[in-house]
């Protein structure tokens, strides 16, 4: 098990960025969060397989929202996120 938290920035609130976030998660299988920054960027966690946490950093970084983009995805592996079992958007 892999567990990572993300910081994604570029045009990632206001264009359904979360929402598409957690379906890319829910069909992969990742379980985690998602949700608004006051800085205006996104934060990630997310748990699965590495194959898993591969795919799904891939689909983030080209933006899981049409109309969204990534301009820069900080990602940090920490084992001490805790582990779920769906994939959740918050605030």
């Amino acid at each position: 098990m892999r567990t990572i938290k993300m910081n994604a920035s570029g045009r990632v609130q206001g264009v359904g960025f979360r929402y598409m976030t957690k379906m890319v998660a829910d069909q992969i299988g990742i379980g985690g969060i998602v949700c608004n920054q006051n800085d205006g960027s996104v934060y990630i966690e997310a748990n699965g397989t590495e194959d898993e946490i591969d795919l799904f950093i891939e689909k983030i970084k080209k933006s899981p929202s049409p109309s969204g983009r990534v301009d820069h995805l900080d990602i940090i592996d920490d084992p001490n996120i805790m582990i779920r079992n769906k994939f959740s958007v918050t605030n």
